[in-house]
């Protein structure tokens, strides 16, 4: 094995996005919690859909419903600040917290641990 060259190795290791834990943790399975690696940027609502995990999304992820709404237990300070239009959508949540988000909007930038709350009331059960 040979050794690369720092310039090539600093361009390699700045081409790879930075990685982030983020912790689901789900309402009705409460001894049970979900830890991913994912790219810096990547929304909740897209690290779900990537790994098979259930979050309600009527919209498809543009911030027009509320149904993405996710509850962050740690790390909102990994979030961007929450837009006006992201704010409007979360007024329609059910279980609306202070800590309330929507999934599609909330793209991680650190650990963040999230709280998949009830998605019952949207599946007719």
């Amino acid at each position: 094995m040979t050794a690369q060259p720092d310039a090539v190795r600093a361009s390699t290791n700045a081409e790879q996005p930075r990685r982030h834990k983020l912790t689901l943790l789900f309402y009705n399975q409460p001894d049970k919690s979900v830890v991913l690696e994912v790219d810096e940027g990547t929304s909740i609502l897209h690290a779900c859909m990537e790994n098979a995990i259930h979050l309600q999304h009527n919209c498809g992820g543009v911030c027009a419903c509320s149904t993405c709404h996710v509850i962050i237990k740690k790390g909102m300070e990994n979030l961007p600040e929450m837009s006006d239009e992201e704010e409007e959508q979360l007024d329609e949540a059910i279980g609306l917290t202070l800590s309330s988000r929507l999934g599609c909007q909330a793209k991680i930038y650190g650990d963040v641990t999230a709280l998949i709350p009830d998605q019952s009331i949207y599946l007719g059960r």
